[in-house]
């Protein structure tokens, strides 16, 4: 992390702990994490009992498969937590398994191998129909979880690192056979929290959790220098009851993305992301702050977004979908935003995303509705913003409100853009386009103002 990340991240927990101590009691500090109690194990293991050695030479994977085969097979009650202690410890891939703790301590360091040659193959998720960079299969994420339920990530701040330099280059160099392996995934599992770990470097998406449902991912920092390719930090996908609060993100790509498949695969597959709380975000990319697809084919609704500090961004808040999309996106409601250096304060675009292949149905439209942007403060921000629907399918019910975007606006940058779109503000400066501010629409706005 550089100077100037350091700074913006401990300023953040500084005015986090401020804010708290402000609010008065934990009873008052706002939170969703209630939706998955924190489990404490009876039963302990540490990885250096099946082998395990924290020189960062020793390949561990060994060790890893072993002591998850123990937890998984003896099935004490309560189930079983396994100790990281200090030490680096590098490791092939691994699965997870139920009722389990990976317990990182201070200083402990799981890292990820760089020799990709023997890295497992799984099959494409039927949302995407392929892997989502490369057609056909994907390599398994890092640490891996598929059918799981009662499992906990968390610790004293360890690190987790997937040494992803390796695979970005394969990305830039067009060397890539299948698609690159995610930090952490978990698939069709249940009640699940990541919690006080350290992400970084990771060769694809950071934390995916796909067809889950309650899951916690609070007080997480996530890491990737600002020019690795699609290293997105919290992607949310088919996904419900989902909470991801006081957390930093610094990384190459979308900081938090709520997905639902991509075209064709994932309307048929009709899994929607919903019930989605996002809360006390901090941090930078060129790309997008708090992102709504480009993948919204199975659907997305009731996502909160609140409390949320951005910082050298390319998009703050970015709702992106495309024809072939399909699916609904509707009662999005992001608000008490403060940006500061962005190219665009606010985007929505129907044209963004590619496709998995040419069978995508061009005419499956999607259907943007009641989106709430409010509360939004912002300086240094080049373009204030930028929404364009779909000419056949228009977005409405789009609500701005109390939202001041500073920037650099000149003849050549006009402060808004809009088409096919429909919706009302309200105390907006720079004043939006037309299309929003020459009519108040109290029909699709007035729960909103």
């Amino acid at each position: 992390m550089g100077c100037g990340s350091l700074a913006i991240y401990f300023g953040f927990l500084v005015a986090a702990l401020l804010l708290k101590n402000c609010r008065g009691a934990a009873a008052d500090w706002v939170t969703c994490s209630g939706i998955v109690p924190m489990m404490y194990r009876n039963d302990k293991i540490s990885i250096t009992d099946y082998g395990g050695v924290g020189d960062g030479m020793t390949l561990n994977t060994k060790a890893f498969r072993e002591a998850i085969y123990r937890i998984e097979h003896l099935g004490r009650r309560g189930g079983t937590l396994l100790y990281i202690p200090p030490g680096v410890y590098l490791t092939e891939s691994f699965n997870l398994t139920s009722h389990m703790t990976l317990y990182l301590a201070q200083g402990a360091v799981i890292k990820a191998t760089t020799d990709t040659r023997h890295w497992p193959l799984i099959d494409p998720l039927p949302s995407y129909g392929r892997g989502r960079e490369r057609p056909g299969g994907r390599y398994m994420s890092f640490i891996h979880g598929d059918g799981l339920r009662d499992v906990i990530i968390t610790g004293e701040n360890g690190t987790i690192d997937g040494q992803g330099e390796i695979w970005w280059n394969m990305w830039r160099s067009r060397t890539l056979q299948f698609t690159r392996p995610n930090l952490i995934e978990f698939i069709n599992s249940r009640s699940i929290i990541i919690s006080n770990v350290i992400f970084q470097n990771s060769p694809f998406w950071n934390i995916h959790p796909v067809y889950c449902s309650n899951v916690v991912i609070k007080y997480v920092t996530i890491l990737a220098p600002a020019d690795s390719p699609n290293t997105d930090g919290i992607d949310p996908d088919s996904s419900s009851h989902v909470c991801i609060e006081d957390s930093y993100i610094s990384t190459g790509d979308d900081l938090v993305a709520v997905k639902s498949g991509w075209d064709e695969y994932g309307i048929a597959y009709g899994r929607p992301s919903h019930g989605i709380t996002i809360r006390r975000i901090t941090g930078s990319s060129p790309f997008g702050g708090i992102a709504i697809g480009s993948e919204t084919s199975g659907g997305i609704e009731d996502v909160l977004a609140e409390h949320i500090n951005l910082y050298n961004m390319g998009v703050g808040i970015y709702l992106k979908t495309n024809n072939g999309r399909g699916g609904i996106i509707r009662n999005i409601t992001v608000s008490n935003v403060y940006m500061q250096n962005a190219r665009k304060g606010i985007k929505f675009a129907g044209d963004v995303g590619d496709h998995p292949d040419n069978n995508f149905n061009p005419n499956a439209l999607p259907v943007v509705k009641d989106v709430t942007i409010k509360d939004v403060w912002g300086v240094g921000v080049l373009q204030a913003g930028q929404i364009q629907g779909i000419k056949n399918s228009p977005f409405t019910g789009i609500c701005l409100s109390n939202i001041n975007l500073h920037g650099y606006v000149g003849p050549r940058n006009p402060p808004w853009k809009c088409s096919d779109v429909s919706g009302a503000a309200v105390q907006v400066s720079p004043w939006p386009c037309s299309e929003l501010s020459s009519t108040y629409q109290a029909d699709s706005c007035s729960n909103s103002f």
